[in-house]
């Protein structure tokens, strides 16, 4: 672990914050506490953390509104942290390009894993086979950029590793508890529509699959999905 690596945790409870900045403290990382929305943008820009531990329910900004700031310009993982456990909070997290989600209340050594496992697969200082090229689209794993036609687009980590893990097995089925186990590097018992948001988003970002006739994510009703090499 890399004892330099910084996350910064963004809660209106003080306590709740506390805790789980002794907790990675422990663990070696540098962490830094902002109790708003408004100070968390602030601290961003002067910290720079390598991952965001972010509460949704705050004064002055929510949750929802700082990860939509902060994926204007950055792909920062981030972790969000709901008291309401329904699919449709969870979802919304995800749309807006959270990496992942943790309903409170939480134990908080399954969050510094979850921590880690985000920041494990961030790091990945051997760039051989890092990039997966198809008809117009390139993904790679190493500086973690997507091109399509030519043009840049912006995914946040989990949606490009979600992508570049199915580019990387063509024509083979994976079941959303595969992918979950697989992308999240942990053993996931939560919602498998964390998969079909990203996917959802993925296709969106890279249009129909009219559009790109020689490949395609296909869903496999009833299992998983592939991403179809023709």
């Amino acid at each position: 672990m890399n004892p330099k690596q910084k996350v910064m945790i963004v809660d209106d409870d003080s306590n709740i914050a506390e805790l789980i900045s002794l907790y990675l403290t422990k663990e070696g990382f540098e962490t830094r506490i902002a109790g708003d929305g408004r100070r968390a943008l602030e601290e961003y820009a002067v910290f720079d953390p390598n991952l965001i531990i972010l509460d949704i329910m705050m004064p002055e900004m929510d949750g929802y509104e700082v990860c939509r700031e902060i994926r204007k310009n950055a792909t920062t993982p981030i972790i969000m942290l709901t008291a309401k456990g329904e699919t449709f909070d969870k979802v919304l997290g995800l749309e807006l390009g959270a990496d992942d989600y943790m309903v409170k209340p939480f134990d908080t050594k399954e969050l510094v894993a979850r921590v880690k496992a985000v920041l494990r697969r961030m790091d990945k200082p051997d760039a051989n086979s890092k990039k997966i090229t198809y008809s117009g689209l390139s993904v790679n794993i190493s500086n973690y950029s997507v091109t399509y036609a030519g043009e840049t687009v912006e995914m946040p980590p989990k949606e490009l590793e979600l992508l570049f893990f199915l580019g990387s097995h063509p024509n083979q089925v994976f079941t959303r508890e595969q992918l979950l186990n697989q992308i999240w590097g942990y053993e996931y018992y939560g919602d498998t529509r964390t998969v079909d948001v990203h996917i959802k988003r993925i296709r969106e970002k890279l249009g129909a699959d009219e559009d790109h006739p020689l490949w395609s994510i296909k869903t496999v009703w009833g299992v998983g999905y592939k991403f179809e090499s023709k």
